[in-house]
């Protein structure tokens, strides 16, 4: 078959430059977000926010950060005296590029529009003549980058994020093209695209992307040029993917050939971007090899890898993917770049195979873990996102790294494209949006509109409008958690998952269809006011995690609809909600609140909370209202205790702490973030010093230096003992126990090393205690010593 070249944005929008007759492609087409108008009160208000907030706001950033002066610097307009943080910061610029240009495809702003000229010669004056464009380099400080190697492209493999910036400037270049018509940045990317086919391939360059994106990009560029090198360069970037060379590993995923990957393993962001752009150069090539690679990989983290919010990532070590099951909670990284990425993959998964699985998982991130990397205002974001807070975590303004920002500006006015979907005759109602779409069939136009209030509400009415009567299938997706089941595989399940079949209306009559794949199929001839209902059940569900996920142990979490909740500080009593316990037979209540977080429904119920006293092992217990808000929407009230998966034993709960001498101290320490000061005294026991289930604080990256925590207590107490218990993320973190430790206490002015009558010993996985001579004193200072090569850090400190 025969297609002109389509791209997508990150899945829409059709080329008109070369309409390149493209032999392969995916089986399944986006319906391009241009043709799709969202009406409702969920997604328009969030698009709106993007478009007149997180747009303007991150290209601000960009200009006040440094990163346009990049280019300047580039260009030798300034001088090269100093320059930004990351190598890889270009592509801020580039995204913000990317996302301007697909609101432009939504609404016109000549003023934008010129504004992104303006950019756009700013950054072709930095190009050079050759097409190279990499600012690190072009504009020759004095004191070079560390990670761009002395040449072009030495430091390709590692750091220098060279092709990565590259695929960034490809794919913002052809969505500013299809928006405006304008070829001014489209030619800067094709003169790079021309310089890296020249430069890579076997008997030449023969490197692969540290960091994986430059596949996407020059796929894009493939499809709306029609210039089949560009594909073969994304092919080779793949293939030569492999061990045996400097920096092959785990971590970038060329520790095996890309076909013979069979898990996900690594990075999780050059993971998803990798596994996005086999699927894309499968579908252009027809490669199987890489499809059962990919199938493999997927099943691995749906299957054993996956947050039950959609994230991606269990470990901040590099923000990497966890061993099966290893899913933690307070430190799940789950970045949003990541769940973006998700979404990515996902798309292309479901455009190879036509199944509702993975827009079950796509629509799972989507509403959660990726959602929720963006404040409701639109200018605070999460780069992490985490399962679990004793208010450490907190939205940020800005970050050094940038990523997650100007992934989320590009991601949100695409999000429409993954509304609808079509094979030929076959139309895909993928997601549940209210919105009116116009969509091109063989059989002839169609126009769709969708009328619904969800996530809220799971009535959903479908209003088809051909030009004329026509015969053609619907497919309609009949979400898995519709029907019981969070997600496919066993890494989750529901407590009560009984499955019914969904009654669906045509014109108010049952309508038989039958379930394929996951969508329930309506073939028949539609005429002009044929309308589609159904209504999904929208009870609450108290979702469990397998046996192995040990982190979620007797906890279950609350899902309603495509959403998933939490507890939150504001919400409950004291502020905190570690120590709350729920009954898994509790009655629970949704309840819509229009005035808070815009708009939410929230679960209610009631629960105990417990808290520990002194001298005891007993819990004093108490009932209470207990409110949980979608995930999405925690941390846009400030820093709190939040949670989202609540125990439903007392075992797996974490009792207030009792009213003993570290708890009732003021913290300090030699750290810079002072929320992490709250693990010292928290009272939560680690089952080991790697636990990342709780907090604690660190000393990282600092390296052989000495350090301290100090106690300054609510009235003089006489002391004899102080136990510590050490963080150690050995082998792979950068944390290990001390080269030592000393205790000293105040005595008027100063500080005096109290006489020990035990010695400091320093281990692992256990207390380290100390006992001296009585000293009256109103404060404590435990001094540390960094080993020489690595860091600290303390779980808790005891003083008796």
């Amino acid at each position: 078959m025969k297609l002109f070249a389509i791209i997508f944005a990150p899945l829409a929008g059709i080329s008109i430059l070369a309409q390149a007759q493209l032999k392969k492609d995916y089986p399944i087409q986006p319906v391009a977000f241009t043709q799709v108008h969202v009406t409702d009160n969920f997604w328009a208000p969030k698009i709106r926010v993007n478009a007149d907030v997180t747009i303007p706001y991150t290209l601000e950033q960009c200009k006040r950060t440094g990163r346009i002066d990049n280019f300047k610097r580039a260009a030798h307009v300034l001088p090269a005296d100093t320059m930004t943080e990351y190598t890889f910061d270009d592509t801020d610029l580039y995204k913000v590029i990317e996302g301007a240009s697909y609101g432009l495809q939504m609404k016109k702003n000549p003023e934008l529009e010129r504004y992104l000229d303006t950019l756009i010669a700013i950054i072709g004056a930095a190009q050079e003549k050759d097409g190279y464009l990499y600012t690190f380099r072009t504009m020759n400080a004095p004191k070079p980058h560390p990670w761009i190697g002395t040449k072009r492209w030495e430091e390709e493999e590692d750091l220098s994020h060279e092709l990565y910036n590259s695929g960034h400037l490809f794919e913002a270049a052809v969505a500013h093209y299809q928006a405006t018509g304008k070829r001014n940045l489209l030619d800067i990317a094709i003169k790079n695209a021309d310089l890296l086919v020249k430069t890579f391939g076997f008997g030449k360059e023969e490197r692969f992307p540290g960091h994986q994106i430059v596949e996407t990009g020059l796929t894009k560029m493939y499809r709306v040029t029609g210039n089949k090198s560009y594909l073969d360069l994304a092919k080779f970037f793949l293939d030569v993917r492999g061990p045996g060379k400097k920096y092959s590993g785990e971590y970038n995923q060329s520790y095996k050939k890309v076909v013979d990957q069979h898990e996900a393993v690594g990075h999780a962001v050059r993971a998803t971007y990798m596994y996005t752009g086999m699927a894309d150069v499968a579908a252009l090539t027809g490669d199987q090899q890489y499809l059962h690679a990919i199938d493999d990989i997927w099943h691995d983290v749906v299957e054993r890898k996956l947050y039950i919010t959609g994230g991606i990532g269990a470990t901040g070590n590099g923000e990497a993917f966890g061993k099966p099951y290893e899913l933690p909670n307070m430190s799940a990284y789950a970045e949003t770049c990541a769940a973006i990425a998700n979404v990515y993959w996902n798309s292309r998964m479901f455009l190879l195979h036509g199944d509702a699985k993975y827009i079950d998982i796509l629509e799972r991130t989507l509403y959660n873990g990726l959602l929720s990397g963006v404040s409701l205002s639109g200018d605070r974001f999460f780069y992490p996102n985490p399962l679990a807070s004793m208010g450490q975590h907190q939205r940020s303004a800005w970050f050094g790294c940038a990523c997650c920002i100007s992934n989320m500006t590009r991601f949100l006015p695409s999000m429409p494209g993954y509304i609808y979907a079509q094979n030929k005759n076959d139309l895909y109602v993928n997601l549940f949006v209210g919105n009116t779409a116009d969509i091109q069939l063989p059989a002839g136009k169609v126009s769709i509109t969708q009328q619904t209030n969800y996530p809220w509400d799971g009535k959903v009415n479908i209003s088809v409008k051909p030009a004329r009567t026509e015969a053609f299938a619907l497919h309609v997706r009949i979400p898995e958690w519709a029907q019981g089941k969070p997600v496919p595989g066993n890494l989750y399940f529901d407590t009560d998952s009984t499955a019914k079949k969904m009654e669906i209306l045509l014109n108010g009559k049952s309508v038989k269809y039958d379930l394929v794949k996951g969508y329930a199929v309506i073939q028949r001839t539609w005429k002009v006011g044929d309308n589609i209902s159904l209504e999904f059940p929208m009870q609450v569900q108290k979702v469990l995690a397998n046996s192995a996920v040990k982190s979620d142990t007797n906890r279950f979490a609350l899902e309603r609809g495509p959403l998933m909740y939490c507890l939150e500080g504001p919400d409950n009593k004291d502020a905190t909600v570690q120590n709350i316990v729920v009954d898994k037979n509790a009655v629970v209540n949704a309840v819509y609140k229009p005035n808070l977080l815009n708009g939410v429904t929230v679960l209610e119920m009631q629960g105990t909370s417990t808290s520990r006293q002194l001298n005891s092992d007993q819990l004093v217990s108490s009932t209470q209202e207990v409110t949980a808000i979608p995930y999405y929407s925690w941390a846009n009230r400030g820093p709190s205790e939040m949670t989202v998966w609540i125990p439903y034993e007392a075992s797996a709960a974490r009792p207030k702490p009792a009213p003993t001498i570290a708890s009732k101290s003021k913290v300090s320490a030699s750290v810079a973030n002072k929320r992490m000061l709250i693990a010292l005294n928290d009272q939560y026991q680690p089952s080991d010093s790697h636990d990342n289930n709780s907090m604690y604080l660190h000393w990282w990256p600092k390296h052989n230096t000495l350090e301290w925590v100090q106690y300054d207590f609510d009235q003089e107490y006489t002391v004899s003992e102080s136990q510590v218990y050490w963080y150690d993320d050995s082998p792979f973190g950068d944390c290990r126990i001390p080269a030592s430790w000393r205790i000293l206490y105040k005595q008027g002015d100063q500080w005096v090393p109290v006489k020990n009558v035990t010695p400091y010993t320093v281990t692992k996985d256990k207390y380290d205690s100390v006992r001296f001579e009585p000293v009256k004193t109103t404060a404590l200072k435990l001094e540390v010593q960094l080993p020489a090569e690595n860091a600290s850090g303390i779980h808790e400190w005891i003083v008796k």
